[in-house]
């Protein structure tokens, strides 16, 4: 879910697991769940109620890739750069990804529609170059599975 920072539903989520041990990522998750992002008032406030610095937070949201600081598009689209990937001609389909999207890694379009990322294997080396598109896996990406991907991810 995608939704405006509500600081009283983030403290309630804060504040209900701080009684885990070791509460920082149950937490995380929770409020990424609720808010689709960690954002800079939850970051302060788990901070505040857990005793830690900005910092130590900070830290643990940008090491892990699956948490996001900004919202994602309706859509994400996971391109693998691994090295299997590349040696079977993923850095050209990269690259036509980010033309066809206009996007470059990292972005999400203006319209929210579909943030791209980069990834370091999804576990298909076997069937490289691969992709995720939301939660759906593809692999053997050529030139036509491109397209319908781009396709998919505009609707």
């Amino acid at each position: 879910m995608n939704s405006a920072f509500d600081a009283e539903a983030a403290t309630e989520i804060v504040r209900e697991l701080s009684t885990l041990e070791g509460p920082l990522l149950p937490i995380l998750h929770a409020l990424q769940n609720r808010f689709g992002h960690v954002s800079e008032e939850a970051i302060r406030l788990i901070s505040a109620e857990l005793n830690l610095s900005r910092a130590e937070v900070y830290g643990v949201v940008s090491f892990y890739h699956d948490y996001h600081r900004e919202p994602q598009g309706r859509h994400v689209l996971k391109v693998c750069r691994a090295e299997a990937c590349q040696a079977a001609g993923g850095d050209a389909i990269a690259a036509s990804i980010e033309e066809a999207l206009g996007l470059s890694f990292g972005q999400t379009s203006p319209d929210g529609q579909v943030t791209l990322e980069a990834v370091y294997c999804l576990g298909l080396c076997a069937t490289a170059p691969s992709a995720m598109v939301d939660k759906r896996l593809v692999g053997r990406l050529n030139a036509a599975k491109v397209a319908a991907l781009v396709d998919e991810v505009r609707l």
